[in-house]
């Protein structure tokens, strides 16, 4: 008997390899993917410009990167003594004006090599509602705490959305996932929340018709909804998916995604990095020093992939006198 609805999701055509450039951008689930992937020390870039939302904002990201745009000092306002970017999440401020503009130009910088870089990018899409200043009609990534009565509160169409993910398909070279972040934002209220992802789902579908042989849909969201339906599988918000719950749904992209070899590669990897992740009960043993030998040894094994970290790691431990 069946007492789960198991989401079944076919190999990709065309699988990522650790010698692939991906770059994940969107809502704080494209974090989590990101994070899954960087721990397995694929080559990963996340949200350059921060956590986004809503389409517009990804989209407009993308703009001022690939346009290489810039930000103004007087675009700035001023959050908790810094000053920072209506375009960019609040951990990106600076504490002076010429400050925070560098750091967001610097940024956009990186953004464009990285995208013009990337292989693959992932697109995480979280919601259709998205907050426009009266005062320009800009949509922004952030409302930073500032007063409501700023902003007006939209909901995206289809086509707007669409219009979005368009944008970022014409002006980018690499093949796109999208996505939609199963986090519920019960601030919008459970029916506004349920409206935005429907809108979402529909858009993409859309859009993965029109570009089926460069864009592809993965269902994070409804591996969380249907799949993992249960509570036990969320965090103590009751609204974020649970570390299991995060793990498993990049199982189930890894699964789906790598090549066969990526995979054989990435079993090899983690146990590179949870051996460096072991503290030792006697770093001055000789028994440990072999264990550590024998680490820098499989790391010289392995082509391709970045351990420099675990390299430093093994090598210090060595320095240890017995």
């Amino acid at each position: 008997m069946k007492f789960r609805t198991e989401i079944d999701i076919a190999p990709w055509a065309e699988p990522i390899g650790y010698g692939h450039k991906i770059v994940s951008l969107g809502s704080c689930f494209a974090t989590n993917i990101a994070e899954q992937l960087r721990n397995r020390k694929f080559q990963v870039t996340a949200s350059p410009t921060g956590i986004l939302f809503n389409p517009a904002s990804i989209a407009a990201a993308v703009r001022d990167m690939v346009e290489c745009r810039t930000i103004a000092q007087s675009e700035l306002i001023t959050l908790n003594d810094s000053y920072v970017s209506y375009k960019f999440h609040s951990t990106i401020s600076g504490t002076t004006p010429e400050l925070a503009a560098d750091t967001m130009n610097k940024i956009l910088a990186a953004g464009k090599r990285t995208i013009d870089d990337a292989d693959l990018m992932i697109i995480t899409l979280g919601t259709a509602w998205v907050y426009r200043l009266k005062t320009s009609g800009e949509v922004v990534a952030n409302c930073h705490k500032q007063p409501a009565a700023n902003f007006r509160r939209e909901l995206l169409s289809v086509e707007e959305i669409t219009e979005a993910m368009e944008y970022i398909i014409t002006h980018t070279k690499c093949r796109i996932v999208l996505t939609i972040s199963p986090v519920r934002h019960i601030g919008e209220g459970m029916e506004d929340n349920s409206l935005s992802k429907s809108l979402l789902r529909v858009a993409i579908a859309e859009v993965v018709k029109r570009h089926a042989e460069r864009v592809h849909y993965f269902p994070s969201y409804e591996i969380m909804l249907d799949d993992l339906r249960d509570y036990r599988f969320y965090g103590d918000d009751l609204v974020h998916p649970s570390k299991m719950a995060v793990d498993y749904i990049a199982e189930k992209f890894f699964d789906a995604a790598l090549s066969s070899e990526a995979k054989e590669l990435m079993v090899k990897v983690e146990d590179i990095t949870r051996a460096a992740n072991h503290r030792p009960t006697n770093p001055h043993s000789e028994a440990h020093h072999t264990f550590c030998r024998r680490q820098l040894e499989a790391i010289d094994r392995l082509k391709g992939v970045d351990l420099s970290a675990e390299r430093g790691y093994f090598e210090r431990m060595l320095q240890i006198n017995l």
